[in-house]
C-alpha cells in the first residue's frame, strides 16, 4: 500500500493541476463574432480544436464526457453546385438567344438570374483555376493550359500554396465536397503513380473525384479515373460520358444527403462537352438535322434578333462585322456546305445533350429536397466558342493540336459517321464565331468578348428573392468563390496550414441578386492569352489582338501590337472602337494593365502555341528530368505523354524481350495513344508488327513475314528521322533476335502531342486501338509473356 503521506500528496497536486488548466475562457461574444459565427475562429485552417481539460475523476460510471468537438458550418450554409459547360459560345444556348435547345439552362434561369456581363479567361485550365480559387489564373501559374506550362512565374502549371480551393476551405469548414468531369488543373507530369498528388482533385479539397485529368477526353471510350485510380468504363453499346459522370454524380449526392441530411455539399459537375471531339448519339444530332442550312452569317443575325428579343443583350446594341480571317458563308462550295452543316449539327446535338444530363441532375436535387437551399452555379462555357477546328473544321481534332489544318476533302467521307466513335471531330471557326455573337473573336482571344464573355445563370431559390430577371454588372470566374463563401457566411482564410493566403481577387456577386441597379463592384480586370490581352477599368476596355488561333504564321512582336479602345458601359459588344478619338484615355488604360500584369505575374508575354507541348522547348519539368531511356514492364498503363519517354519525331528504339508459348501468339506488346494517332508493337497470328498511325489519316505497318517460335525472343523497333525538326518522317526498321525482319518509310509524324488522354500501355491497348488489326481493351492482351520493353532515345 501507498504511505498515508504520499497518497495526500497526490490527491493535492490533482486538485491544483485540475484548477490551473481549466480550458481557458474567451469572451463568447468575442468568439461569436468572429466570421461564420459558431463560437470559432474560421480565418484559420484547420480550425483548431479547443483545448481539454484534464478529468479526475477516476471511475468512467461517476464522469460526463465532454462534448465532442465538430466543425460544422454556419447553420442554414447552401449546398453549392457549380455546372461548367466547356467551349460553348454567349450565343448558342437558347436562354442566351441561341439555337440551340437547353431547356434546363431555362428553367433554371426562370427561376434564378442571368448575368450577361460575365467573364472566363478565353481557355480552359486558366478559366477552371481561376474558377476553383477565386485568384487570378497567372496568380496561380496557370497562364494557359497545364500541357503548356513553362519555367516562368505565372506560367509554371502549380498552384501556389498561398493560395487555396473553395472544395479545400468548404471541406474545411464541414461541407462534403466532390468533383465530376473534366479536371484540367494537375500538372501534367504529376499525373503518374508516382505523383505527388496533391493538385490532383482528391489532394485539392474534394472527397471524391469520378472524371478524366487533362483538356478533353473521348467521350465514347474516355480515361477515367475514380479518385486516383485509373478505372475502366463499361464497353456496352451506347455509352457516353456525360450520362456515365451524372450518373455518378447522382448516386454521391443521394448517397451523401441519405447518409448526413444536415450537412451541406459543395459539387464541381464540369462535363468534357462541348470541348471536342463533339461526340453526341445520334438520335440528338437528327433532332437539328436542317437547321443550319443558311449558314453562320445567317444564324449570326438569327441569333441577334433572339438576344434583343429576350432582353439578354441591350436593345441598341450593334452586332459586330465579321473579321477578314474568317471566311463568308456565301462563298464554300456546295460540298463544303454540306460537311458544315453536319458539323453543326454535331455540335447542338451534343449541347442539348449536356444539357439534358444536367437536368438529371437538377431534378434528383429537387426530388431530394435540396434545390432550394443550393447556390446553384449553371456556367455556360468556360471561354468562347473554340475556333480551334480551323476554318474547315476537322475530323480529327488532335491535328489541330498539333498545328495541322484539316481540309474538307479528308472528312466527306465522315458526314454521315460524324459525331460517331469512328471519328474525333471539331467544327469550322465560322460556326464558333456565330455561337458567339454578337462579339468579335473566338476562344483563346483574350483580347475580346468573343473569347472572353460566358452567359451565366444563378439560381437559389431561399437566398435570392429576385427570379426570371437578368443582370448587368462586370463579373468574372474569380468572383465565384467569394459568392459561395458568403453565401455560406465563411470568410475567406487568412491562414491554411501555417500559411498566410493570398486575398482573393474575387469579389462576392450576392450584392447585385436582388438590386437590377447596384453600382459594380468590380471595376478592373486584365485579360492575357497568348499574347492576345487586355483590360477592363471603371466602364471601358483597352485590348489588343495579337494572335489569331488557326493561323500558324510568323507574329510580330508584343511591343508592336495595335490598341483597340471601348466604352463599353455604352457598347455592348465592343463594336466602336475609339482608340483614335481618346489617345490619351487608352494610355491610362495601357498603364492599367501593365500594373494588374507586374501584380499577377502575367509578364513576360509569351506567345508559343503547339511547340510548348514539348517541356525541353517549354522549360517546364519532365518526369524523366533528362533520361533517355525508359524501361516498362506488364500492368503499366495509361502512361501520359508527360509521364512517358518522348519519341516524337527523334531517333529512338523500342526493345521487347518476351516468351511465346507458341507460334500463335497474339496482342499488344506497347502501345501509345490510340485510333486518331499513336504508334503500336504488336503481334498477329505469332508475327511481330509495329505501326505509325498519322492521325487516322495514314497509317504505315511493318511485319516480319513468318511467326516467331515458341520461346525468348527480342523484337526490336528503330525510328530514324529525316530531319531534326517536329513532324519529320524517317525510316521505320523492326527486328528479332538481331536481324532485320522488315523497313519502311513513314512519311511524317505527329509533332507536338499524340492524345490529350491516352497514354502508354504495356501489354494491352485500352481505350482505343492504333492499329485497326486488333480490337481495343481486353481483346488486345498479349498472350504471350512480356518480360519488359525497353524505350530509349538516341
Amino acid at each position: 500500500m501507498l504511505p498515508t503521506k504520499l497518497i495526500a500528496f497526490a490527491a493535492t497536486l490533482l486538485l491544483a493541476c485540475s484548477s490551473c488548466t481549466q480550458t481557458p475562457s474567451s469572451s463568447p461574444s468575442s468568439e461569436a463574432a468572429k466570421p461564420g459565427g459558431g463560437g470559432l475562429d474560421r480565418t484559420s485552417l484547420p480550425i483548431a480544436e479547443p483545448p481539454v481539460a484534464p478529468i479526475t475523476t477516476l471511475d468512467a460510471r461517476d464522469a460526463k464526457a465532454p462534448p465532442r468537438f465538430e466543425v460544422k458550418p454556419p447553420a442554414g450554409a447552401p449546398n453549392v453546385v457549380i455546372v461548367l459547360i466547356d467551349d460553348i459560345g454567349f450565343g448558342h444556348s437558347s436562354a442566351f438567344g441561341g439555337p440551340i435547345k437547353m431547356p434546363t439552362l431555362e428553367k433554371l434561369a426562370g427561376k434564378g438570374l442571368k448575368y450577361n456581363r460575365f467573364h472566363t479567361t478565353a481557355l480552359c485550365s486558366p478559366t477552371r483555376v481561376a474558377l476553383l480559387t477565386g485568384h487570378n489564373h497567372h496568380a496561380n501559374n496557370a497562364g494557359a493550359i497545364m500541357e503548356l506550362a513553362t519555367g516562368f512565374p505565372g506560367n509554371t502549371g502549380v498552384r501556389p500554396r498561398t493560395i487555396t480551393t473553395l472544395a479545400e476551405i468548404l471541406r474545411q469548414n464541414g461541407y462534403s465536397t466532390a468533383a465530376f468531369g473534366k479536371y484540367h488543373e494537375t500538372p501534367p507530369w504529376e499525373v503518374s503513380v508516382s505523383g505527388p498528388y496533391d493538385r490532383w482533385p482528391t489532394g485539392s479539397g474534394f472527397d471524391k473525384f469520378y472524371g478524366f485529368i487533362g483538356g478533353e477526353t473521348n467521350q465514347w471510350a474516355p480515361a477515367i479515373f475514380d479518385g486516383v485510380t485509373r478505372v475502366e468504363v463499361p464497353t456496352t453499346p451506347g455509352y457516353h460520358f456525360t450520362t456515365d459522370m451524372t450518373n455518378n454524380a447522382i448516386n454521391w449526392v443521394s448517397a451523401q444527403k441519405s447518409l448526413t441530411p444536415d450537412k451541406p455539399f459543395y459539387m464541381y459537375f464540369a462535363t468534357g462537352a462541348t470541348h471536342a471531339p463533339h461526340h453526341a448519339p445520334k438520335e440528338w444530332i437528327e433532332r437539328y438535322k436542317g437547321q443550319f442550312a443558311g449558314g453562320w452569317d445567317k444564324l449570326r443575325e438569327e441569333t441577334f434578333a433572339r438576344q434583343k428579343a429576350l432582353g439578354v443583350v441591350p436593345a441598341d446594341t450593334k452586332l459586330t462585322l465579321r473579321p477578314a480571317e474568317i471566311p463568308a458563308w456565301d462563298g464554300m462550295s456546295a460540298q463544303q456546305k454540306k460537311l458544315f452543316e453536319r458539323q453543326m449539327e454535331t455540335f447542338a446535338g451534343f449541347a442539348e445533350h449536356t444539357d439534358a444530363e444536367v437536368g438529371r441532375l437538377v431534378e434528383q436535387l429537387e426530388k431530394t429536397g435540396q434545390l432550394d437551399n443550393t447556390l446553384f452555379f449553371y456556367i455556360v462555357g468556360d471561354n468562347g466558342s473554340s475556333a480551334e477546328g480551323g476554318p474547315e473544321g476537322t475530323y480529327n481534332e488532335m491535328m489541330a493540336l498539333n498545328g495541322i489544318v484539316g481540309k474538307a476533302e479528308q472528312m466527306m467521307d465522315h458526314i454521315d459517321t460524324w459525331g460517331d466513335p469512328t471519328t474525333f471531330p471539331h467544327f469550322a471557326i465560322g460556326w464558333a464565331w456565330a455561337g458567339n455573337t454578337p462579339f468579335q473573336w473566338t476562344k483563346q482571344v483574350a483580347s475580346h468578348f468573343g473569347g472572353t464573355r460566358n452567359g451565366m445563370v444563378m439560381h437559389w431559390p431561399k437566398g435570392i428573392k429576385a427570379s426570371g430577371e437578368v443582370r448587368s454588372q462586370f463579373h468574372h470566374v474569380v468572383d465565384i468563390a467569394p459568392t459561395a463563401l458568403e453565401a455560406a457566411k465563411i470568410p475567406q482564410p487568412k491562414m491554411v496550414n501555417g500559411i498566410k493566403q493570398r486575398p482573393m481577387d474575387g469579389v462576392s456577386m450576392l450584392y447585385s441578386t436582388d438590386a437590377p441597379k447596384a453600382t459594380d463592384k468590380r471595376t478592373t480586370q486584365y485579360f492575357e492569352m497568348f499574347g492576345n490581352r487586355g483590360i477592363y477599368h471603371e466602364g471601358w476596355v483597352a485590348c489588343t489582338r495579337h494572335s489569331i488561333p488557326w493561323l500558324i504564321v510568323p507574329l510580330p512582336p508584343v511591343k508592336d501590337d495595335i490598341w483597340e479602345l471601348y466604352n463599353v458601359d455604352e457598347d455592348f459588344s465592343e463594336a466602336n472602337n475609339l482608340a483614335a478619338k481618346y489617345p490619351e484615355k487608352l494610355k491610362e488604360l495601357q498603364a492599367v494593365f501593365l500594373k494588374e500584369a507586374e501584380r499577377n505575374h502575367v509578364l513576360p508575354i509569351d506567345d508559343r502555341r503547339s511547340e510548348r507541348f514539348n517541356p525541353a522547348i517549354a522549360g517546364r519539368p519532365d518526369l524523366l528530368n533528362g533520361r533517355k531511356t525508359l524501361t516498362v514492364y506488364p500492368g503499366m498503363v495509361g502512361m501520359m505523354e508527360n509521364a512517358f519517354i518522348n519519341v516524337k519525331g527523334v531517333h529512338h528504339t523500342i526493345t521487347a524481350e518476351v516468351d511465346l508459348k507458341d507460334d500463335k501468339t497474339n496482342g499488344v506488346i506497347i502501345a501509345q495513344a490510340g485510333y486518331f494517332g499513336g504508334w503500336v508493337v504488336y503481334m498477329k497470328d505469332g508475327k511481330p508488327h509495329h505501326e505509325y498511325n498519322f492521325f487516322a489519316l495514314e497509317r504505315t505497318n511493318i511485319a516480319g513475314e513468318s511467326a516467331l517460335p515458341a520461346g525468348k525472343h527480342t523484337i526490336s523497333y528503330e525510328f530514324i528521322p529525316d530531319q531534326n525538326k517536329p513532324g519529320t518522317g524517317g525510316k521505320s526498321i523492326l527486328s528479332v533476335d538481331g536481324r532485320k525482319v522488315a523497313e519502311a518509310k513513314i512519311p511524317k509524324t505527329q509533332p507536338f502531342s499524340f492524345s490529350a488522354d491516352e497514354g502508354a500501355d504495356v501489354g494491352i491497348d485500352a481505350e482505343t486501338n492504333v492499329s485497326k488489326d486488333y480490337k481495343p481493351g481486353l481483346p488486345s492482351s498479349f498472350t504471350g509473356k512480356i518480360i519488359k520493353v525497353t524505350v530509349e532515345q538516341k
